[in-house]
Formats: structure tokens, sequence, C-alpha cells
């Protein structure tokens, strides 16, 4: 059976993506290993922006468990592409988010991905319950 694309409507945050001349690969199309970088970079940067995530001071951050893409369409540098965000599930420690990538003003994705976040100790590395004020910004992403 065949999956469908999501649609910009099951996103809540979009960030602009500018694919760079070395994300084509020898096809001429954006590697696949490359949506994985802008799925990061954009939950990352959404982090950063909602004051989750200090990079450098956090006692917590979030780092990436599970990952999974499924691919629709190809594109290729120089074209101009959104991310889109949003949140499936909050656990005790785990965040899922949905993800894709979408060419400018397309409804339609090209490719949509999973991305799983643990919350974690930055000292240790040990899985830590979600802190409140994290969930509370995390429920503006869920869909």
């Amino acid at each position: 059976m065949k999956k469908e694309p999501p649609i910009r409507a099951g996103f809540r945050q979009f960030y602009p993506i500018q694919p760079r001349w070395s994300d084509n690969d020898a096809y001429g199309h954006i590697n696949n290993v490359v949506y994985y970088e802008y799925f990061d970079t954009a939950v990352n940067m959404w982090l950063v922006e909602t004051e989750i995530l200090d990079i450098e001071k956090s006692p917590i951050i979030s780092i990436v468990v599970e990952t999974g893409c499924t691919y629709f369409e190809s594109a290729a540098y120089p074209e101009p592409l959104e991310a889109g965000i949003a949140v499936d599930k909050v656990g005790t420690s785990s965040i899922v988010y949905a993800t894709a990538i979408f060419r400018r003003d397309v409804d339609h994705a090209i490719c949509a991905g999973r991305f799983v976040h643990v919350t974690v100790d930055r000292a240790t590395m040990r899985p830590v319950p979600i802190p409140e004020d994290m969930r509370a910004k995390l429920a503006m992403l869920m869909r």
C-alpha cells in the first residue's frame, strides 16, 4: 500500500532550509542522509528558540535515539526548502517528533520523518524525566 505524503497542516512549526552545493550527490539530488541533518537542525532550532536548550550550559539535554524517513520526491540544490516539525508523543523521558521537508509554497511533503529524543543529564548521560516547563512548551507542538 502506497503511503501518502503528509501536508503542512499536520505540522506546528516551520524553518527555512537552504540546501548547500555539497548536499547533492552523484545522482544530482539531495542525498538521503542529508534530510536527517535538516530534521536535526529544525528540532534543535526550536529547542534553542523556546529556551529549552542552551547548547553550552543546559544541565538536561536531548539526544537522538531513533530516526526514520520516507521519501516521496527528490529535491536538489539550490532549491529552497522548509522543515516542518510537530510532536506526536511525550513520554517520561522521550519525545517523538514528526518531521517533514517541503518545497516552499507546496502543501505536500517531499519526505516525512520520525525523530526520537531522550532527555538525559548532561554530566552522566543517563535518562531523566522531562521537566514540567519543557513539557508545557512541547505541548505547543502536539498534533
